[in-house]
């Protein structure tokens, strides 16, 4: 079972991929023909870029938590540390997807074939690596309060009374 959910979610990042790649904020850059500038040096969209990823991969990693826990409820830690590489693996699958999807990232070419003075985009780029922790992170999370709130719980045991003390007799 951990490993179909492990799959299951690491093929879920493909959608996570095409949905940064569809969402994520393009970093305009020009060029003279002898450099490459930001078009906007203070801009945010760099920021944004991996701001993106994050929140959207912290969604997934709740949604396919809450949909682990809703059909295998029992589960178990096999189960979460299947929930946990999956969203790992989605999120590199992702983040490779996105960059191999995005704009050309040889950017000198990119430069050249758009021509002097004109905006083009600069590649997709992750430049805080943690963020590919954001999915294994929420889902584990979710998880964990899920079953704290849901789970099954252990019976109670049933309590073990002493035997009864028998009555004193006079010569005791």
């Amino acid at each position: 079972q951990a490993a179909v959910v492990a799959v299951a979610v690491a093929v879920a990042g493909v959608l996570l991929g095409l949905l940064w790649l569809w969402l994520a904020p393009r970093m305009p850059l020009v060029s003279d023909e002898r450099a490459v500038y930001l078009k906007d040096p203070e801009g945010e969209q760099a920021i944004g870029m991996d701001g993106t990823f994050v929140l959207l991969a912290l969604g997934f990693g709740v949604l396919s938590s809450a949909v682990v826990f809703w059909l295998r409820r029992r589960g178990g830690i096999a189960l979460v540390i299947g929930l946990a590489i999956g969203g790992l693996l989605a999120s590199v699958i992702a983040w490779r997807l996105g960059i191999w999807l995005g704009p050309d990232t040889d950017i000198v070419a990119a430069a050249r074939s758009a021509g002097k003075g004109v905006v083009f985009d600069a590649p997709l780029k992750l430049s805080a690596k943690g963020a590919l922790l954001a999915w294994p992170f929420a889902a584990m999370v979710v998880h964990l309060v899920l079953t704290a709130l849901f789970g099954p719980r252990d019976p109670e045991p049933e309590p073990q009374w002493p035997d009864p003390v028998p009555p004193l007799q006079d010569g005791d």
